[in-house]
């Protein structure tokens, strides 16, 4: 999550961020991490002149760190930047103990002002624009597909499996082969579309049948309320029932919110599912506004969250209260669905809200990722694209309660356990996850989230039925969006 909110109040600091993403502009901004997490960060190419030279940039980032850093104690003090090949590499060296201890899961990296500024302020990404995961069986599955993109244009849309990878199809290879001589990595390399008319041939199995289609990459703005299937009031047996899924939390995320909010409002809906099932994060300000629609029956002076720096920072620490939202409605059941995917600001809302709704609250789905810290971002004065993220502050509820390292699945006094329905449609009535919230929320019954979720999910990041595909250079919409192509 990062925030624009800070501004006026952390003097020191052009904004203060948290959760996701990045709020472009200023020279240092603060914020949580992506919360999709893993694989590498991005290193850039070094200009030897106006301190921009690797080991000018190295001692930079390693200046921020002792600065900021939450966890000044698990920074190594032997570690020579020499060793390392770029800023990437030695930033892992340096958050090597903290995410040995699932403090920072690859939370900390450097990443560009340009994508960051383009993303968080319009949803602007490049490629092919699918969300891709695989199964139990190593089946290479589309989670989503985003309007505007080439890929749902070309017909390729959720539940459609990729059963091989082309520069044309003279040259598919089956993702079996691919994984065989590479690994995820290797998949990576090949769906790499992050270039604007890059063509890539997928042979695609959905119900349709088997075929090959050409894709071209290009720019597109990624909605975070799908013009699809976003936002829906349910008819459940003549329940209404307000249904909202967010893929993102960007700036154009709070006025499509307030829109389906004002639908709700006006409607008198009280009971509500919200799909996070893939949010990997993003902006604080959008999850706060989130959650003041959730709050219309929440006073202005009740706690939203605590933001807790380290001790040398302490005067940064803030409280932030509940804000007025004209079309916020004052839910009296809330299920929220999540899976391994969802972190970060997504985990903010669900958290902010567990102290007023108790049971009435539940996770539906499986485990989340499990990401109670966040971000600032420094911003590189003698490398202009240079941006640092690290993580330096703690995020609680009103409750104090922000330790869910391992997810939330043991923090919800109320949980359902759900599989993730790729065979229907993102908000269908009958997926599966839909169908047990629907439940839920009618007072019957389901099965809790097993207390062992945490162990389940330590063999990886994404230790889930279904594992995004990781880039290993992520872009800024990418570490949001876990398995984004």
């Amino acid at each position: 999550m990062r925030t624009r909110r800070s501004i006026g109040l952390v003097a020191a600091l052009a904004m203060l961020a948290s959760c996701g993403g990045g709020d472009g502009g200023g020279t240092t901004q603060a914020g949580t991490a992506s919360g999709g997490g893993g694989g590498g960060t991005t290193g850039g190419v070094s200009n030897p002149t106006n301190g921009c030279s690797l080991r000018a940039r190295q001692d930079w980032v390693l200046a921020q760190m002792n600065e900021w850093y939450l966890f000044p104690d698990l920074l190594p003090t032997n570690v020579d930047p020499g060793n390392y090949p770029s800023v990437s590499a030695y930033l892992d060296a340096l958050t090597a103990t903290a995410r040995a201890q699932r403090k920072d899961r690859f939370f900390t990296y450097l990443t560009s002002v340009a994508q960051e500024r383009a993303y968080y302020q319009s949803g602007a990404t490049a490629g092919i624009g699918i969300r891709l995961a695989f199964d139990g069986s190593n089946r290479l599955l589309v989670s989503e597909a985003f309007e505007g993109a080439p890929a749902l244009t070309a017909g390729i849309d959720r539940g459609a499996e990729i059963l091989g990878i082309g520069y044309n199809r003279d040259t598919i290879r089956s993702i079996t082969d691919i994984r065989t001589a590479g690994g995820d990595a290797a998949i990576d390399t090949a769906l790499d579309t992050s270039t604007p008319g890059t063509t890539r041939v997928l042979r695609i199995s959905d119900a349709s049948g088997t075929r090959d289609v050409t894709v071209t990459s290009s720019n597109y703005a990624l909605s975070p309320v799908s013009s699809r299937y976003g936002s829906k009031v349910i008819d459940d047996n003549g329940r209404k029932v307000g249904y909202v899924n967010l893929r993102t939390f960007i700036d154009t995320a709070d006025d499509q919110l307030r829109s389906a909010f004002a639908t709700f409002r006006a409607q008198g809906i009280t009971q509500v599912i919200v799909d996070l099932r893939y949010n990997g994060g993003g902006l604080l300000s959008t999850a706060e506004t989130f959650t003041d629609l959730l709050g219309a029956n929440r006073s202005t002076n009740d706690v939203q969250a605590y933001t807790t720096f380290r001790t040398s920072k302490s005067a940064q620490n803030q409280t932030r209260r509940f804000a007025s939202e004209a079309q916020a409605i004052a839910p009296t059941r809330i299920a929220f669905i999540g899976t391994a995917q969802t972190a970060s600001a997504s985990e903010y809302v669900i958290n902010a809200l567990i102290p007023y709704l108790h049971a009435d609250l539940a996770l539906v789905g499986s485990n989340t990722y499990g990401k109670p810290v966040g971000q600032i971002a420094v911003d590189n004065p003698s490398c202009s694209d240079d941006r640092l993220r690290v993580i330096a502050f703690a995020l609680q509820n009103a409750a104090r309660q922000g330790d869910y390292y391992d997810g939330l699945a043991t923090k919800v006094e109320t949980s359902c356990a759900a599989r993730d329905d790729y065979s229907r449609q993102l908000g269908d009535v009958n997926e599966t996850s839909v169908r047990t919230a629907l439940d839920w929320l009618a007072g019957r019954g389901c099965s809790r989230i097993g207390a062992s979720a945490s162990a389940e999910r330590t063999s990886g990041l994404f230790a889930d039925a279904r594992r995004p595909v990781l880039a290993t250079n992520p872009t800024a919409a990418q570490r949001d969006l876990p398995g984004l192509y």
